[in-house]
Formats: structure tokens, C-alpha cells, sequence
């Protein structure tokens, strides 16, 4: 075939296609308003878990599963758009990574609200303002984000999904990596990036500052200046990307946390994760803990935090496999609120990662 015959046929497909991707949009906005009617959530974790695998094994290339994978995010998230004008709060503010995380799982049709703390991501959905909220909770390197744990204690929203989104910090500059003379850095990621900055850069003044994005807009200014941040905040604020990839743990990632109101229907690969307090007595931790063994459910993560209305007294977070209405862990659940003193589940939702 010649190049005008490829194109004719290109030409061909792009009509089939975009006839498909309409009839499909159709379907996904009767199915909105039968949802809507019945008082159920447009956003459906576990469908677009379902959707997501099916894909993959459709796909025979030469399209990489991560790239088809993308194509299919934007499509759901422009149905998504259509079917109810959906607002997706995030702990800003623009261009962060959690502001990333939150557009790598609803794509860039729906409208994005950046709140200065992870609180006000928790109120701006708690009080129907956002439909859904996205808060970090853990890094690879760093560990546990406390606040997050925190909020949980008073709120009543669930956690529905979660996002494993891999932290890529990059050298940003408008100049030339030799003339930098001072470099604007959050001291977290200044943490995860230490030891490339002392073998690479270790006579450029650091100055810490409040956020990635932060960092990148101060390197717009500031002469002989750069930043370390990621691509978004890269592309938002039109800095040239001098490094890619200089963070001293190639496996850093974060987890963060999707905030919504109902808990998705078990998918046969789920999480759930629960709060709960125990007395303050010797074995207490043990024996909240002997359902989990009981029935043979991994267990994830544990973290402490002080419950802040009593001396000594904690909560305790833990994340399992499995969903809440499983059998095995609807009884470990059972069995554990007759050893403690509190029990909330914070929700069951995919894996997904």
C-alpha cells in the first residue's frame, strides 16, 4: 500500500470510531440518568476496574496496555463530564503530584478544585461542595501521612479508590544546568532527593519552599534559579526538564486516597481498611488482632496514631485484602468490634494497582 492508501484507510477508521465513541457515550449517559433516578454515585470505582482489565485483554499491539489504558481514561472521564458536571477535590495546590494522581484516575474532562490543607479537601466533599476528594496517605520513602489518618476519626466519608501514582522528580530550570546557582525544593522532596543533589549540584544554594509547584513557580522569577518537581508542574509553568528521574529511590511511589460517600460492590480483588481504638491494657492489641489471624486475612498496613482526646489512648489503622461484605472478613469485623472499644471501616474499594 502507498502512503495515500494508508491515509484514506486512517481516514476510514477515524470516521468508524468516532461513530463508535459517541454510540458508546450514549450508553454510558442513559445508564447516568437510570443512576441518578436511583440515588447511586455516577463515578463507579469498580466498573472502571472491570473496563480497564477488559481492555487490556482485548489489546494485541502494537498500543502498549499503559497507553491504551490512558486513551480509555479520557474517554471515561469526557462521559463522565457529561453525565453530571463533577467536581474532584485535591490537596493543592495546581500541578502537585497529588494533583496529578487525581487526573491520572478521572482524567481532564472534570473540573479540578485545589484547598490548601487535606481538612478542607474532607469539607469540601463532606458538605457537597466537590463530589470526590484526593488526599494523599503514604510515600514508599517517607512514609505515613498523619493528617490524613487523622481526619478520618470525625469524618464520615468512605474511601472508595485509591491511586498508586510512582514520584518522578526532575531538575527544572530556564537556564542551562550550569548556570543554576540557587535551587528551590520541598523539603520532602528535597528527602527523596538528596543524594543525587550532593553528587550532582553540591554547591547550589537549597531553599526549601511549600510545595513542588510552589518550587517550579519561584524558578520562573528568580535569575539563575531552578526547581525539582514533577512533569505537570514542569509543563503548567514552562520550565525545561534538565534531568528526568532524580530521586535516590527508583521505586519511590505514593498511595493517595480517593474520598466519596459509597463504598464500590466487591470486585474479587479488594481493600478494605478499618480504624478502631482498644483499652489500655496488656494483650489488648493482641487479641484485636487475632480475627485477622482467625481468618487468615493479609494484612497490609498497620499504623498507631493518639486518638487526642485521652492520654495514652490510640487508634489503630489497618488495611486487609478483601472487601467488607466477603464473608471472611465481614466476620473478622464482627469478631473485632468484641475486643475494642471503637470500630469504623473506612471503606473497601479495588486494588487496582
Amino acid at each position: 500500500m502507498s502512503i495515500s492508501d494508508h491515509r484514506k484507510a486512517i481516514d476510514h477508521l477515524d470516521e468508524q470510531i468516532v461513530n463508535l465513541l459517541n454510540e458508546r457515550t450514549r450508553h454510558v449517559l442513559e445508564i447516568g440518568e437510570i443512576k441518578l433516578k436511583a440515588g447511586e454515585e455516577i463515578y463507579a470505582p469498580h466498573r472502571e476496574q472491570a473496563v480497564l482489565q477488559r481492555i487490556r485483554k482485548f489489546n494485541h499491539g502494537p498500543i502498549p496496555n499503559e497507553a491504551l489504558q490512558m486513551i480509555y481514561r479520557e474517554v471515561m472521564s469526557s462521559a463522565l463530564s457529561l453525565e453530571k458536571s463533577m467536581t474532584i477535590a485535591y490537596f493543592g495546590p495546581e500541578a502537585t503530584f497529588t494533583h496529578q494522581a487525581a487526573i491520572k484516575r478521572f482524567g481532564s474532562s472534570l473540573r479540578y478544585s485545589a484547598q490548601r490543607t487535606i481538612g478542607d479537601v474532607f469539607a469540601e466533599v463532606t458538605r457537597n461542595r466537590a463530589d470526590y476528594g484526593v488526599v494523599p496517605v503514604e510515600n514508599s520513602t517517607e512514609g505515613v501521612v498523619t493528617h490524613t489518618l487523622d481526619m478520618f476519626v470525625d469524618s464520615d466519608l468512605k474511601i472508595v479508590s485509591q491511586i498508586v501514582l510512582p514520584i518522578q522528580h526532575c531538575l527544572v530550570s530556564r537556564f542551562k544546568r550550569e548556570q543554576i546557582k540557587k535551587l528551590f525544593v520541598h523539603p520532602q522532596t528535597l528527602a527523596q532527593c538528596r543524594g543525587w543533589l550532593s553528587n550532582n549540584l553540591p554547591e547550589v544554594e537549597l531553599i526549601e519552599t511549600s510545595s513542588n509547584a510552589r518550587s517550579a513557580q519561584l524558578a520562573t522569577v528568580e535569575k539563575h534559579s531552578g526547581a525539582i518537581c514533577g512533569t505537570l508542574a514542569a509543563e503548567r509553568y514552562k520550565l525545561r526538564i534538565l534531568q528526568s528521574d532524580i530521586q535516590d529511590n527508583s521505586a519511590n511511589a505514593t498511595r493517595f486516597l480517593v474520598l466519596g460517600r459509597q463504598c464500590s460492590p466487591p470486585t474479587g480483588q479488594d481493600r478494605t481498611s478499618v480504624m478502631f481504638s482498644i483499652a489500655d491494657e496488656v494483650g489488648a492489641l493482641y487479641q484485636a488482632l487475632a480475627p485477622f489471624r482467625r481468618y487468615k486475612l493479609n494484612m497490609t498496613k498497620i499504623e498507631s496514631r493518639p486518638s487526642k482526646r485521652k492520654a495514652w489512648e490510640y487508634f489503630f489503622f489497618v488495611d486487609c485484602d478483601g472487601h467488607a461484605l466477603d464473608k471472611k472478613v465481614a466476620r473478622a469485623l464482627q469478631l473485632l468490634g468484641q475486643h475494642c472499644n471503637f470500630v469504623k471501616v473506612l471503606g473497601s474499594y479495588p486494588k487496582s494497582e
